[in-house]
């Protein structure tokens, strides 16, 4: 039987290494709960990103750049936080870092559902090959780290979207 991540043993597994306090910071880092998910917790997180990105598709260009601005020091932040308490390098259950990368793709854009399929599958690609400099951004100090690499990956993701626009293969 498919053994939910939000039972007991994992909630208590996720609590004891974020340690006591910081909630919300607890809450931001494992975006809501879905990193807790027993299976590509990373996917998981990317697709928990699909509401924040269909509210921000109701407002225009500036609003967007300022929540993504907004998104990234928080999501830094939260991670770092989570990072230290958790006593964890990179931490799996950490993935507001996959919601910044895939705001990063497809949330400066106005959504559709092509858009989000495609830039899913750019992104998640992207983040889990990790070209040059992907990587290289995964290994700088804490929280920075925890976030960069996939904040490249988005863009990569972005300007592979620019490409399939461009092509006629979106519209």
């Amino acid at each position: 039987m498919w053994k939910c991540r939000f039972d007991n043993v994992s909630y208590r597994t996720a609590k004891a290494r974020s340690g006591k306090g910081g909630g919300i910071l607890n809450l931001i880092a494992v975006w809501f709960g879905s990193g807790l998910s027993p299976v590509a917790p990373g996917t998981a997180g990317t697709l928990a990103a699909v509401p924040l990105i269909l509210i921000a598709g109701c407002f225009g260009l500036f609003v967007k750049i300022a929540l993504l601005v907004v998104l990234i020091f928080v999501a830094v932040w939260s991670s770092d936080f989570y990072r230290r308490r958790s006593g964890v390098e990179d931490p799996p259950e950490v993935v507001v870092d996959e919601v910044v990368g895939f705001f990063t793709t497809v949330g400066l854009w106005k959504p559709s559902w092509s858009l989000l399929l495609a830039g899913f599958l750019l992104f998640r690609f992207f983040d889990i090959v990790k070209p040059f400099p992907v990587g290289m951004a995964e290994r700088l100090p804490g929280g920075l780290g925890i976030v960069a690499d996939d904040l490249v990956a988005g863009i990569y993701s972005a300007l592979g979207l620019w490409g399939l626009f461009f092509a006629g293969v979106l519209s």
